[in-house]
């Protein structure tokens, strides 16, 4: 959990994904046409990938990926990003991280 805290917190918008993952490319391809540029973890090409999948799942994940911190905190996955877009709450959440988020 140390590793996925140490890592959520480097940067302001993190994403953790695993690059086969179709759920993950739809937050990538939201995150894209927002404007933001999220700091990614593939974690199937990480030789810690298993052990920060079950970090992420303590954490209260209810799916290992996607997982995204905004600001150090976890936000969520798919569905809670998806329904604070639509919600319209996410840009706002993003707007420091990127001059293009309106």
């Amino acid at each position: 959990m140390d590793k996925v805290m140490r890592l959520a917190s480097e940067n302001g918008l993190v994403l953790f994904s695993k690059s086969s993952c179709c759920l993950c490319y739809t937050i990538k391809i939201l995150f894209q046409e927002i404007g933001v540029i999220p700091t990614v973890h593939e974690l199937d090409q990480d030789p810690e990938g298993r052990e920060m999948e079950r970090a992420l799942m303590r954490m209260g994940c209810s799916a290992p990926v996607p997982a995204v911190f905004i600001g150090g905190k976890l936000v969520g996955s798919t569905n809670e990003i998806m329904s604070l877009h639509l919600s319209g709450g996410l840009i706002p959440l993003l707007r420091p991280y990127h001059s293009m988020a309106n």
